[in-house]
């Protein structure tokens, strides 16, 4: 009796563990014998995204590609993530190829998490983004960023006086964050009260959480936590976009102020303007790129300042150069920023080594190949950031210095 039941049990394991093999590495053709790219597609319905996920909360979200890159394809490899079967592209030729086929190949997707927390995000996504494109190159045009500078001037001291000076140590990723929302609120909708910028701030660690989880509606989840946030924020700019329409009315806000001004004084080619709604979740996205990329961007060129004392001190003799040419009281202007070229050259260098994004996602429209293998219509395609360069270390100083000007990585 004992050997039957041992045999039954060693057929049962036996079956559960074809059966975890067959979901998780899927069959590698299409129905009509089409290769896909090799992978494999974790777990039922959840698929790799706790793995995905969990690397990044562990402060080291390249592990994941760089894993599967070694273990099946250093071009293209086929995984599950957000609950939908995708492919991931490695390296600058596949980042080249999505982006010279834009809306031809595939097109800008968002995973559920996002259309939940950014309801208006799924109803035309394709039009948004190209109404948004065509609106902010307005706001960023040089004459405008001409304004800002100043402005980030007195920002930026204001905030190293409240949050560095006198201090023998700093959280140095919590002030960044403090640091570039506040810049962010400044110049987005013209908040500058730093209980103000606080206040708004908070809801912001949710938000970012409920972006990156699994979408799962249920109370104390961070993807419902991440909802009530983004509703609270919603609700706080919705107040925000109503009172700066009256202030535009009376003169008392001007068209050029900031980006909240001239979205209320878009129209796109009808003749229509955007919605208070609408107005709201822009600036929200646009306020959490000011919360958690720039910050993220910040902290690391600190880290890499306090790590290579031979480049902070290129930075700092650079700095002050500027500083020295400057009345007392002078703030800096757009002219100022063009004789940083070493400091810029250090910043690229800084957002090579650590991109504060780990890619973006797209979705195919039609079925392509690529590399020889099949990316079926309605799969998730992704490509990453941490895989395109292959030194990993910071270039040294003669190479920073000669590098020229150049506004691109």
């Amino acid at each position: 009796m004992d050997i039957f039941y041992a045999s039954l049990l060693s057929l049962f394991v036996l079956v559960v563990s074809f059966s975890l093999h067959f979901f998780i590495y899927k069959l590698k053709t299409t129905e009509d014998g089409r290769v896909l790219p090799p992978g494999r597609t974790g777990w039922p319905i959840i698929g790799e995204s706790f793995e995905f996920l969990a690397t990044g909360w562990k402060g080291h979200p390249e592990k994941f590609i760089f894993d599967r890159m070694s273990k099946f394809s250093p071009i293209v490899f086929r995984t599950s993530l957000m609950l939908e079967d995708a492919a991931v592209f490695c390296g600058a030729q596949g980042n080249k190829f999505l982006f010279s086929n834009e809306n031809k190949l595939v097109q800008g997707w968002w995973p559920a998490s996002v259309d939940k927390i950014f309801p208006s995000s799924d109803k035309t996504s394709k039009i948004e983004a190209i109404k948004m494109r065509k609106m902010l190159p307005n706001f960023f045009k040089p004459e405008a960023l001409h304004r800002y500078v100043p402005i980030m001037d007195v920002v930026t001291q204001q905030h190293f006086a409240n949050g560095w000076e006198g201090k023998d140590e700093v959280v140095t990723y919590e002030l960044t964050k403090n640091f570039t929302f506040w810049l962010a609120c400044k110049i987005f909708v013209s908040i500058d009260d730093p209980e103000r910028v606080r206040y708004l701030s908070g809801p912001f660690e949710s938000i970012a959480l409920g972006l990156l989880s699994i979408p799962i509606n249920l109370p104390r989840t961070p993807f419902r936590r991440g909802i009530n946030a983004a509703n609270f924020i919603r609700k706080e700019l919705i107040a925000i976009v109503k009172q700066r329409k009256i202030d535009l009315a009376q003169g008392k806000a001007t068209p050029t102020q900031d980006i909240l001004s001239h979205m209320l004084l878009f129209s796109d080619e009808d003749g229509k303007f955007m919605g208070e709604y609408d107005i709201a979740d822009k600036i929200l996205g646009l306020l959490i790129g000011g919360h958690d990329t720039a910050s993220s961007a910040c902290a690391f060129l600190v880290k890499y300042l306090a790590e290579l004392p031979e480049i902070y001190d290129g930075v700092y003799k650079e700095q002050m150069e500027i500083a020295k040419s400057k009345a007392p009281g002078e703030l800096l202007t757009w002219e100022d920023l063009s004789k940083m070229k070493y400091s810029w050259n250090v910043a690229c260098e800084v957002l090579r080594l650590a991109p504060p994004l780990q890619g973006a996602f797209r979705e195919a429209i039609t079925d392509f190949m690529y590399n020889g293998y099949s990316i079926p219509k309605g799969w998730k395609v992704i490509y990453t950031l941490h895989n395109v360069y292959k030194r990993t270390s910071f270039r040294n100083q003669k190479y920073i210095r000669n590098r020229g000007n150049k506004y691109s990585l």
